[in-house]
């Protein structure tokens, strides 16, 4: 092997192992849950160090949901069955509202109640239907023997 062909290995192994360490340290930092805000049926769930993928999201609300129905008292159903859950990036905190799209909430009394809008999953139940997790246009649903299921786009 020529000297040149040796160099560019050890570089793209390099480049393959640092980037296979950054995936396990991200996995392994723990999800912090950092507010939780709530307008009638519309719970928004600010949150740090969320899974990366689509089925580690679902994974970590199916393990969670207990947890945060005691302690949050989320999902909050309608009457009639319906409720939305997003889990958005806080990201770098709160922020003032300014010329940014951001998603703010007024039930903090001060100028910095804006976060950037990063959204990282949402969670639909209509009615008496068995709830879907949406992510940048794809859908899924657990399935009847619990595995998770993605929906054909229409």
């Amino acid at each position: 092997m020529k000297a040149k062909s040796k160099k560019i290995l050890s570089v793209v192994l390099l480049a393959g192992s640092l980037l296979l360490g950054y995936f396990i340290w991200r996995s392994l930092r723990p999800i912090e849950i950092v507010a939780v805000h709530e307008d009638g049926h519309f719970s928004s769930v600010l949150v740090k160090n969320f899974p990366i993928t689509d089925r580690g999201k679902i994974a970590w609300w199916l393990e969670n949901k207990n947890r945060l129905k005691s302690r949050y008292g989320i999902p909050k159903p309608a009457s009639y069955g319906s409720y939305t859950i997003i889990f958005w990036d806080f990201g770098e905190g709160y922020k003032e509202e300014g010329k940014y799209d951001r998603m703010c909430f007024y039930d903090m009394q001060t100028p910095k109640n804006c976060i950037d809008k990063e959204k990282f999953m949402t969670i639909y139940k209509y009615n008496d239907e068995e709830p879907f997790f949406s992510f940048d246009g794809n859908r899924y649903l657990i399935g009847k023997n619990g595995g998770i299921v993605k929906m054909k786009n229409k």
